[in-house]
């Protein structure tokens, strides 16, 4: 997921480093997304929605303009990231090994137990 921020154009511009970085470092078959975030700030705009939608077709990446702050399109995106993902990857994850053992927030140990060492 590559995000920059709307009301920043040197982070938008930042993207091709980014891309390089992934090609680089990513599996040649790495799904990437192109998020715009803070579209809650329109009077603060820097980059124009246009321009994501185009570096995002340039790319051939799916484009979102989200808010984190309001949660505008946040669920939307990372459901768009996932869905892809999973159709991607086989649908069917592979037996990683066992699975991992899931620990309650005080372990099986009675916190109202006085004294001991700590």
């Amino acid at each position: 997921m590559l995000v920059y921020d709307i009301t920043d154009l040197e982070s938008f511009q930042n993207l091709n480093t980014w891309l390089i970085e992934i090609e680089k470092n990513a599996s040649k078959n790495v799904y990437k997304i192109l998020v715009g975030n803070k579209c809650d700030m329109e009077n603060e705009r820097k980059v124009t929605i246009e321009q994501g939608k185009d570096f995002a077709d340039q790319y051939g990446m799916k484009f979102f303009e989200t808010s984190a702050k309001h949660s505008t399109n946040v669920n939307d995106a990372f459901l768009e990231m996932t869905k892809e993902i999973m159709k991607n990857s086989g649908k069917k994850p592979q037996n990683q090994g066992p699975k991992p053992t899931i620990l309650s927030a005080n372990n099986g140990v009675n916190l109202d137990k006085k004294g001991g060492c700590c």
